[in-house]
């Protein structure tokens, strides 16, 4: 079927006419090969991860058939095996009658259809070609979505692109584990639920492996003949696309920080951090901690350069006042915070919504190219409402400072540095 403006299709002369606009697209706006994963309702349960499988002959019902404590009972016994496209034979439980519902209000359809009853998958059905014919489906994967007439009108289903991301991860990941045992046993682990390979296997291979990056990483100058402005890109990366790259990385060499003094700021016209304190709260000065000479050395450092970037500035009568704090680091080396924890509890919290890490990676699961932005010092470039700036102050054996840019460890930080980037990108 090829992808129109308008892509139309008539089941049957007694159906309702089908089709699919443009309007009805979702989800990402760039081109996408997502698989088609919807919700819909099986045996009374609404039942996430199916996915529309017109390649399968038949329909298969996964793990999530445990999860809803039918019972071996149910099942009929079955003596086909199923074949997968690369000739892997399965051994179905059994199969089981269920009815599936799709669709919703007056255009909701109920077909009573058999599944197979298979092992573990990343999905929790997947529905082949006899439902599809049972319910008379009509799939684009193009706008992620099924329709199917009914007596009230045109059915439909959503297919989500988030599961089907998490899925295809998922589905990665058992392949992976499964590979990794068979390589160094012959045979699937009987072990479930670890990282550990099959019975037999070397001890060594017990042992957490650690996540290293996919490939070699080469360094690449920015700026050509300055040997200490560089950054890297994948060794893996060939020809058009390499150049393409470091060609691009050139042309907007002027974005990158080298030093802290590189850092302008954002425009306070375009975003400022308020603390809006509850006014009812008296202020807190915290009495100065002592600390050994190596780490009032260290606290000095990072004073110095917090000082030459202009991120703070010295001050003499601070409203609140509080204590550095020093946190290990790799390497045996210290990190500078200070304890904002008084501070914090006078803030009302800031609800705008932050994302989720799970789904920054589960987005990124079917790209080719993973490009990764450090947003050097991003807190800091994002500058203190003047009138709070007293608030936000410490104190070290050199003295007290308060911040002009905001800092790490503040309450509602996340949230003003989040409602920044969604405007940069919005813009």
């Amino acid at each position: 079927m090829s992808l129109k403006e308008v892509i139309e299709v008539e089941a049957m002369e007694d159906t309702p006419l089908i089709q699919f606009g443009r309007a009805e697209r979702s989800g990402p706006r760039t081109s996408h090969n997502d698989a088609l994963v919807i919700t819909a309702v099986l045996a009374n349960y609404e039942v996430g991860r199916i996915f529309i499988d017109s390649g399968s002959s038949t329909d298969i019902l996964l793990e999530v058939y445990d999860q809803m404590q039918l019972g071996d009972v149910s099942l009929e016994k079955v003596n086909t095996s199923l074949y997968g496209c690369t000739g892997d034979v399965v051994h179905p439980r059994g199969m089981i009658s269920l009815p599936l519902t799709m669709g919703a209000g007056t255009t909701q359809k109920t077909c009573m259809l058999k599944f197979l009853v298979h092992v573990p998958s990343a999905y929790n059905v997947i529905l082949g070609r006899p439902t599809l014919t049972a319910f008379q489906v009509v799939i684009s994967i193009y706008h992620m979505k099924i329709k199917f007439p009914t007596p009230g009108g045109v059915g439909e289903v959503q297919g989500d692109h988030l599961q089907s991301r998490k899925c295809y991860v998922e589905a990665v990941r058992k392949g992976q584990k499964r590979n990794l045992d068979e390589d160094h046993h012959g045979v699937p682990s009987s072990k479930k639920g670890k990282e550990t390979v099959a019975e037999g296997a070397p001890k060594e291979m017990e042992t957490p492996v650690k996540v290293q990056p996919a490939e070699e990483l080469l360094n690449i100058e920015v700026i050509p003949g300055s040997p200490d402005k560089t950054t890297r890109i994948g060794s893996h990366l060939r020809g058009k696309t390499k150049e393409e790259i470091i060609s691009c990385l050139r042309r907007n060499a002027d974005i990158f920080a080298w030093a802290p003094q590189d850092l302008e700021g954002i425009d306070p016209k375009v975003i400022t951090h308020n603390l809006n304190i509850d006014p009812g709260v008296k202020p807190v000065k915290q009495k100065k901690r002592h600390f050994g000479p190596g780490k009032e050395k260290v606290i000095q450092e990072e004073v110095d350069k917090l000082m030459a970037a202009k991120h703070i500035e010295e001050i003499q009568f601070p409203e609140w006042l509080s204590n550095v704090v020093l946190v290990p680091k790799r390497a045996k080396k210290w990190r500078m915070c200070i304890d904002f924890r008084d501070l914090n509890k006078a803030c009302p919290k800031d609800f705008y919504p932050l994302l989720r890490i799970d789904q920054l990676v589960d987005s990124s699961s079917s790209c080719e190219l993973l490009s990764m932005m450090d947003a050097s010092q991003g807190y800091h470039q994002i500058m203190l409402a003047p009138e709070d700036r007293k608030k936000v102050s410490f104190i070290t054996s050199s003295g007290t400072s308060c911040y002009v840019a905001m800092p790490f460890g503040l309450k509602n930080a996340g949230a003003t540095y989040q409602r920044l980037v969604d405007k940069i990108f919005r813009s």
